[in-house]
């Protein structure tokens, strides 16, 4: 997960500056006297912090993209944004008891699309295996080979809580780096989201998914975010399959560091609890961003059991088009920053006038 900050303005006049920036599309203002320091002076102060306190928020003019992880993030892709990811993958399985072995090739893929508002994004989430497979009994193999989706699922997700926008920007302090960088109780907070989707599995004896399965099935995740500067912790609480034989129950943590502009690297856990198929998982991968609209990524996963034993890596890339635009700011002639407007006494007193003629 890659961050950039956003463009500045600075506005000053009679030992006051205005400093105004955008992030996460929502204006700030921020009024900072300068008092007996140079103008240069400020105005670098004014971007190193600025610089150093945007990293604490999602921003959407780089892609935010769920890839190389399986966990998705709190934040929408943002509107009139659509975007693809997807990965190429190889997953060997060795099961000691039922006695076979399984060489998976396939392609996982998300289409995701923000509308309607910054908080809602819609997608599709889908996952494509041919497997080929070798059951042993005693000296005996046989060989078989299949292919199917082991996930088709159309949802939405809502931003319902955005710690940034509930307690606001905090202010700068120009004599206290410190006080500035220094861990704050409300970092805890994390944003929180919720999806709501439906797996559709419209395929009979599908070996992949769950006996007897209904073809249409719900899923429900409850989704946080917490952004740490260069570190971002991501957790997913999952109720797959509900109301049907076989539901499943799945929690996702995942950690992003950020090394620079270009680079990231994450690791994962997955736990999965069902009577299908419970395991649990670790993975690990790192990112590069290639343009912010573009990125590629690799990642691997192994298991802690020999029922059966998982071993996968994965290729992936993610791309957006960013047909985004941000919402308009209202122009005032005055530092305050509230958004109100003077009123105008010459204009009002004219329309009376009008008004008295008619």
């Amino acid at each position: 997960m890659f961050v950039k900050t956003s463009n500045y303005n600075v506005l000053c006049k009679n030992n006051k500056c205005i400093l105004r920036y955008s992030l996460r599309n929502i204006k700030f203002e921020h009024e900072l006297h300068y008092m007996n320091h140079s103008f240069n002076t400020i105005r670098l102060v004014f971007v190193l912090f600025v610089t150093s306190q945007l990293v604490h928020a999602q921003y959407t003019e780089t892609i935010n993209t769920n890839n190389p992880g399986r966990s998705q993030g709190a934040f929408a892709v943002g509107k009139g944004v659509a975007q693809i990811e997807g990965s190429l993958f190889y997953r060997t399985e060795e099961h000691d008891l039922q006695r076979y072995e399984r060489d998976y090739i396939g392609t996982s893929f998300q289409l995701r699309y923000g509308a309607v508002t910054e908080r809602l994004e819609f997608s599709l989430f889908g996952t494509y295996n041919r497997v080929n497979q070798n059951v042993f009994d005693g000296a005996l193999s046989s060989e078989s080979r299949f292919g199917n989706f082991s996930r088709f699922t159309l949802g939405g997700k809502y931003l319902v809580f955005d710690p940034l926008l509930f307690f606001g920007e905090e202010k700068v302090n120009l004599l206290s780096w410190k006080a500035n960088n220094s861990f704050k109780w409300r970092d805890l907070i994390p944003a929180v989201s919720v999806y709501a989707g439906a797996n559709f599995d419209l395929s009979e004896n599908n070996l992949l998914t769950p006996p007897d399965n209904s073809t249409i099935s719900p899923r429900f995740e409850l989704i946080t975010q917490n952004n740490w500067g260069r570190w971002v912790f991501v957790t997913n609480i999952i109720a797959d399959r509900i109301a049907t034989d076989f539901p499943s129950y799945q929690w996702i943590l995942t950690m992003t560091h950020s090394i620079n502009g270009k680079w990231a690297v994450f690791g994962e856990y997955q736990g999965l609890k069902s009577d299908f198929y419970s395991d649990d998982l670790a993975r690990g991968g790192l990112t590069y961003l290639i343009t912010k609209d573009w990125q590629v990524d690799s990642s691997a996963t192994v298991n802690f059991k020999d029922t059966p034993t998982v071993f996968q890596v994965n290729l992936g890339m993610s791309y957006r088009l960013d047909f985004h635009k941000d919402e308009a700011i209202k122009q005032t002639d005055d530092f305050k920053g509230d958004g109100k407007k003077k009123k105008d006494k010459k204009n009002k007193l004219n329309l009376e006038e009008e008004n008295d003629g008619r």
